[in-house]
């Protein structure tokens, strides 16, 4: 069988920092790869600069594929949020990926909608909020939900169970984030002197620089861009994850907290609302609870964060491509 995915971002087996791809594209590298190992012909399109092999998993340039693709004869194409490519195959079994929302107006102006429209597309969504967001006017043949999964960089973590006052935002939108930035400094820093707030994945280009120089002595500090290594160092030592939920349609950050022992504080919005419940997060509702959830998770006693930890590093196994690859082997073997 032969099994093309398709990922419109400039990367590929050979990009050499593959800690610092973004949640698509890791997604899509770490998914071929494993699927690569089970004798199907499995292809990676992407804007890469040229074609790479390893064992059954090829990753060919867009462009090149573009001009070949009758050549391949694809038995299904799965497309991470761009349905135009099925208008280049004309017997395949298409899948589009939906990792984010689609809603008419930007369908419309991307031209995504004819696509749609004419070929006989089946949709899996990243959540059951994706699903119920997504117009029903698309018309898709079959839709499918599956979560998301872990990166191999946060699987078998040693636990650490003595840990520092840190908490960590790493949404890289800065909703909600002056809020936060304004309670630390006027409440948190206060009341909790040793708490530090790091900040994560927003462009520091958003802030002035001046700006973040101040923050810093209200134990805020922004580290912008980093590698999942960075940040799996740094949720490893810390308390708490602010995850807010605003626009999240699977909200990776959070497992990926879960798999360092690290509850999150949370509005419960959108599909983070799938994620959490009342051993592995902190509802609130309103910014005004954050500073005493900050509090009870500071003064925690040892053992009861002991089995926090061991709570949110069990549950997050629950997403680990071995624990949801039955989902994809239904689509491949369909």
């Amino acid at each position: 069988m032969n099994i093309l995915f398709y990922c419109p971002f400039k990367f590929g087996l050979k990009s050499k920092n593959i800690q610092s791809l973004g949640g698509i594209e890791s997604l899509n590298l770490q998914l071929t790869k494993y699927l690569a190992k089970f004798n199907d012909n499995i292809y990676l399109a992407s804007f890469c600069n040229k074609e790479s092999k390893i064992k059954n998993l090829k990753n060919i340039p867009i462009k090149k594929l573009k001009h070949n693709i009758s050549n391949f004869k694809f038995d299904k194409i799965i497309s991470s949020n761009d349905p135009t490519i099925f208008n280049y195959s004309k017997n395949s079994d298409n899948f589009l990926w939906l990792h984010n929302q689609l809603p008419l107006e930007k369908a419309l102006r991307k031209k995504k909608i004819f696509s749609i429209l004419k070929n006989k597309i089946s949709t899996i969504f990243v959540s059951n909020y994706l699903l119920e967001k997504t117009s029903n006017i698309y018309g898709f043949k079959r839709k499918f939900v599956i979560p998301n999964f872990l990166d191999s960089i946060f699987l078998n973590i040693k636990p650490k169970y003595n840990r520092k006052p840190y908490f960590i935002w790493s949404v890289q939108r800065n909703k909600g984030l002056n809020e936060i930035i304004t309670l630390w400094k006027e409440k948190i820093f206060i009341n909790h002197p040793k708490c530090k707030l790091f900040i994560f994945g927003v462009n520091n280009e958003s802030f002035n620089n001046n700006f973040i120089r101040t923050l810093f002595k209200y134990n805020i500090i922004f580290k912008g861009r980093v590698s999942k290594k960075v940040l799996k160092n740094h949720y490893s030592k810390s308390m708490g994850m602010i995850c807010l939920g605003y626009d999240e349609t699977f909200c990776i950050n959070a497992i990926e907290a879960f798999a360092c022992g690290l509850p999150i504080i949370t509005f419960g919005f959108t599909a983070v609302n799938e994620l959490i419940n009342n051993k592995n997060s902190f509802k609130i509702n309103s910014f005004n609870d954050l500073d005493k959830t900050i509090y009870k998770i500071y003064k925690m006693r040892y053992l009861k964060r002991y089995s926090l930890i061991n709570y949110c590093m069990n549950f997050s196994t629950k997403y680990t491509l071995n624990n949801t690859f039955y989902h994809w082997k239904k689509i491949i073997k369909s």
